[in-house]
Order: structure tokens, then C-alpha cells, then sequence
């Protein structure tokens, strides 16, 4: 977000509301943004809402006719291919798209709401070694932390299951003490 220029005061989309974009929530909302999540579940509005973030649920084209050329950024933060048309005609003039999520091939967009309204369509991985201890050291001053959901080790093919069906909210953490346990038994 640094990079793309987001400051106090813009309005900021974020798309999806897992553990990524949950960081990316908090992240926007320290740095004075206004914030707006995308997502596809009505239990994520709720999350958003607690975060401090509006919530709108995707394909909602009533929400996304109010919500035409409003932003100055969105991030998506969804980690498989999806569509990104129904988010451009969002942004403001000289606004970005960026996805960091979805390493996969990205379906086709229309090249004409882009061109005729200067926005772009962006992607990042990871920064430099300075850029993350930047980021590590804006969210210890702000007190921004991830979500997660501490498991013994005897969980973890539950867990896998819920992450592969889309069920898990948070970060899972194993609890390695439990790991005794296991190597115990």
C-alpha cells in the first residue's frame, strides 16, 4: 500500500477478508485510510465491521452502483484466480488494482474501462528485507498483530481440511509442546 501511495484519507477496497486481508484491514486502517472489504460470506461483513471496515458482499450491484469510481486503491488479497472487471469500474481516475493473493493466471478485463478512465492493474509478491522490517516495525508501533488459531499437532489434518473447503478464518499456529505429546504416543 506504501508503494501505490495510500495516505490518511483515501478510500481503500480490500478484496477478501482471510488472513492476508485481514492484515491488510488493520494495515490500512493505521495508516488513516477508509476502508472497505469485499467479500463473499455475510460473516465476513460482520469481521470487517469489528476490523472498523464497511462490508460488502460481492456482486452486490446495488452496493457497487453506489460504490462507482470511489476508491484510490484496491487490494485483493484473494489467493486463487478471479475475476477483476467487476472491481475496476470501482476506482477513481488514476486509481490501482493491485492483487498480491492469486499467484495463478488472472481471467481476461476489459481494457476499456482502463483506458478510458487512467486506471491500472498492478501485482507485487514480497518487498526487500528494508521494506519488510519497515512493515514489521509500523505494526509493532501501531499494535498490529495477525489472527490466529492455535492447534495441537494432532489437529493439523482437521485443520488442512478446513483450509482446502474455505472453513478456517485464521492463521492456523501449531502449538509445537503438543508435538511431545505425539512423539510420545
Amino acid at each position: 500500500m506504501k508503494h501505490w501511495g495510500v495516505k490518511a484519507g483515501n478510500r481503500v477496497g480490500i478484496v477478501g477478508l482471510g488472513g492476508l486481508g485481514d492484515m491488510a484491514v488493520k494495515l490500512a486502517k493505521a495508516m488513516g485510510a477508509d476502508v472497505t472489504v469485499f467479500t463473499t460470506t455475510k460473516e465476513k461483513v460482520a469481521e470487517a465491521e469489528k476490523l472498523g471496515a464497511k462490508g460488502v458482499i460481492e456482486g452486490d450491484t446495488e452496493a457497487y452502483t453506489g460504490l462507482k469510481a470511489s476508491f484510490d486503491f484496491i487490494l485483493s488479497t484473494v489467493p486463487e484466480k478471479h475475476k477483476v472487471d467487476p472491481f475496476v469500474p470501482l476506482l477513481k481516475r488514476n486509481a490501482t488494482y493491485v492483487a498480491v493473493g492469486a499467484l495463478a493466471p488472472m481471467p481476461g478485463y476489459n481494457n476499456q474501462e482502463l483506458i478510458m478512465h487512467r486506471k491500472s492493474l498492478a501485482a507485487s509478491l514480497i518487498g526487500s528485507i528494508a521494506e519488510t522490517q519497515e512493515v514489521l516495525d509500523f505494526c509493532a508501533k501501531h499494535g498490529i498483530a495477525p489472527d490466529v488459531q492455535v492447534i495441537p499437532i494432532q489437529d493439523i489434518n482437521e485443520a488442512y481440511k478446513k483450509v482446502k473447503s474455505g472453513e478456517v478464518r485464521f492463521r492456523y499456529v501449531i502449538d509445537i509442546a503438543s508435538l511431545k505429546e505425539e512423539m510420545a504416543a
